[in-house]
């Protein structure tokens, strides 16, 4: 059983001490809190936790193992990307046996193969509270004394470090889809392949423009929108045609940032599988998601663009739509894994987008 002692850190002078399990070494990064109940292997291989010290509040971690690594189509089959993307893990209790038919190996296990350095024994509710009060902050998991130091995450080009580094070709559909990584989770792949579609992925500063496409998608992501300057520049130029696009959480962000309005960080996020969200003009609510520390300003959008979507608990932005062109974006994930797959219809949306487009073209 492992009980050496470990020290989460925070910037604001914070102290608190637990026990190892995962990789033993020390790490910085912004310490941010998840509410969600279950899918810690889905979660932890989100490119978008890049950076990040994640804080679970659901009490027990780790009792159904890490799942086998099968792959489906070229992309892994029950992980959101090929590695463990977060920098560390903080959680109350770590279950040292596990139990499920899928299971492969430990936590502890794959979060020692990822080099990811954990800690547990400690009250992550009141972690969250207090980051609920004073914000998301950069933080340290500290092994052994060691000396290092914090870590400013948001001053770099986080989507730079986990896009794609080369074109990347899925699926054999009709409809061709230029997907642009900037931390894409590998089941808004397998909801596009799901509908009859060719997913070109490219790098986050690809220049598509010269390019035949039937749709363009603009995937979620890690860090501050604004660093992804090049994808926002190509953004811009797609607006003057007319081929649909779609964009998730950061391509949200980006999308707003391409159409001149502007962006803001959040006081601590939204990362939960139950954030409820308002379809604008409508009575209907669907639950979310989620996980992103940035958000739209609503108010900066020009008179061509319109709220879609808006989070029922405190108004942030969740989406926006064109007003006469086939373009819109979630700051929610439709995509799910995990979460709740309320929102899937939104890929159908953006497909029959790319359907009705295709047949205007043909006539």
């Amino acid at each position: 059983m492992e009980n050496h002692k470990i020290k989460l850190l925070l910037k604001d002078g914070t102290e608190i001490v637990g026990k190892s399990f995962g990789f033993k070494g020390s790490i910085s990064g912004e310490v941010v809190f998840n509410t969600a109940m279950t899918g810690y292997p889905e979660s932890l291989t989100d490119p978008s936790y890049k950076g990040q010290i994640l804080v679970l509040t659901y009490p027990l971690i780790g009792n159904y193992g890490v799942p086998d690594y099968k792959k489906e189509n070229e992309i892994l089959k029950y992980f959101e990307s090929e590695k463990i993307h977060l920098s560390g893990l903080v959680i109350t209790d770590y279950s040292f046996e596990s139990s499920h038919w899928n299971s492969q190996k430990t936590l502890s296990e794959w979060l020692i193969e990822n080099k990811i350095p954990a800690i547990y024994g400690v009250d992550t509710r009141a972690i969250t509270k207090h980051i609920r009060e004073n914000g998301s902050m950069p933080g340290k998991l500290v092994w052994n004394d060691e000396k290092i130091d914090f870590a400013d995450t948001n001053s770099v080009n986080l989507a730079e470090q986990v896009s794609t580094k080369e074109v990347i070709e899925y699926g054999t559909g009709k409809y061709k889809i230029i997907l642009i990584d900037c931390g894409v989770k590998y089941n808004i792949i397998r909801r596009l392949l799901f509908r009859d579609t060719k997913v070109i992925r490219v790098p986050w500063n690809y220049d598509f423009t010269k390019e035949n496409y039937d749709g363009l998608f603009i995937s979620n992501g890690p860090g501050d929108p604004k660093k992804c300057d090049e994808t926002i520049s190509n953004i811009s130029k797609a607006f003057k045609n007319e081929t649909p696009i779609f964009g998730i959480c950061l391509g949200n962000q980006i999308m707003s940032l391409a159409s001149g309005g502007d962006t803001y960080k959040l006081k601590y996020g939204h990362r939960s599988h139950n954030q409820p969200v308002l379809q604008v003009n409508t009575n209907r609510c669907y639950i979310t998601s989620q996980n992103h520390g940035y958000a739209t300003d609503s108010t900066s959008l020009n008179n061509e663009w319109e709220e879609l979507f808006i989070n029922v608990n405190d108004q942030t932005n969740e989406g926006i739509i064109h007003k006469t062109k086939p373009f819109f974006s979630t700051q929610f994930h439709p995509e799910a894994s995990s979460g709740p797959t309320d929102t899937d219809f939104l890929f159908d949306k953006f497909l029959n987008l790319v359907k009705k487009k295709n047949l205007e073209m043909k006539h």
